[in-house]
Formats: C-alpha cells, structure tokens, sequence
C-alpha cells in the first residue's frame, strides 16, 4: 500500500505522476467502477490528485463515468473499451 502524503503537492508534483499513476488507476478500475473516493482510498492518495489524473485519462478517452453519481456528488468510472475501428 502506498503511504499517503503528509502536505499538499503542488500541481506539477502531480502532474507527473500521472503516466505511473495511470496504470494504478487502470489496475483498480480492471475490477469494476469505481468512484473517485473509492479510488483514493484503494490508492492512499487524496481524491484532489486522484481528481486530476482521472480527468487527464477522461481527457484521451481511457476511461468514461458510469451511472448516477452518489450522494457525494462522485461518479463511478470504468475503463473504456478499444475499438478496432478506431485504433484505440
């Protein structure tokens, strides 16, 4: 398990950690969706950081809300599928 962080990170700390960060998040989501608390919590990071990397891999289409969000306001994702087509 990973330590989580003592003291706020600034945005370029990070920034990158998102290409490690994003097979992490991969990992996790291959078991099914989950929300952004359930992956900070899995993970030991913040959810702000995980809120970040999550928006980048929405950003190139590696991942897609599912659902309603909860009573906390959070969506669940999941991994999007690849498509032949598109080369994805």
């Amino acid at each position: 398990m990973i330590v989580p962080h003592t003291k706020p990170r600034d945005m370029l700390e990070i920034a990158q950690d998102e290409f490690i960060m994003k097979d992490r998040i991969a990992a996790v989501l291959a078991d099914g969706p989950k929300s952004i608390s359930e992956l900070s919590e899995e993970l030991g990071y913040p959810t702000n950081e995980i809120m970040v990397w999550v928006a980048g891999m929405r950003r190139y289409l590696e991942l897609e809300e599912v659902g309603r969000p909860d009573l906390d306001g959070y969506f669940k994702y999941e991994l999007k599928e690849k498509t032949e087509e598109s080369g994805e």
